[in-house]
């Protein structure tokens, strides 16, 4: 959830009951992930507006894709705007094919997951809105 009047605001929902079903917090502010000591080369935000966030002049957007940045993480995938569950969970499916069984970066990867929803004349409104910013600095190979 972006808060782009109130950054602060901003954060993720997680499940609300663990595995035992006990409740627990379920919500990540935007401080909590600015906080975040991550060695990651890829976080993927596959949630609505998961890419938005409040622009301050001289700083640019402050927002999860920032947060997860400033934590330490190389790389964001996330969405500019409102996402359909299922047509968000077949570009998830081949986004993480492309990584993972085709070897690919995770750009090229998304790339061409987006290609192949095009090929498949999926309007580009259900996956286009998927952007991914940063630098692939991965070390080796999945």
């Amino acid at each position: 959830m972006a808060d782009d009047v109130r950054p602060e605001a901003t954060g993720i929902y997680f499940s609300s009951y663990d595995r035992k079903r006990r409740r627990i917090p379920n919500f990540v502010g935007l401080s909590d992930v600015f906080s975040l000591q991550l060695a990651s080369d890829l976080v993927v935000l596959s949630a609505c507006e998961t890419a938005l966030g409040k622009e301050i002049r001289g700083e640019g957007m402050i927002g999860l894709t920032r947060g997860f940045m400033h934590a330490g993480s190389g790389a964001v995938i996330s969405s500019l705007w409102e996402v359909n569950e299922f047509h968000s969970a077949h570009l998830m499916r081949m986004l993480y094919q492309g990584i993972f069984e085709k070897k690919q970066a995770p750009a090229a990867a998304l790339r061409a997951a987006q290609r192949e929803m095009w090929r498949q004349k999926l309007p580009p409104y259900y996956w286009s809105g998927f952007i991914f910013q940063g630098e692939w600095r991965m070390k080796q190979a999945f």
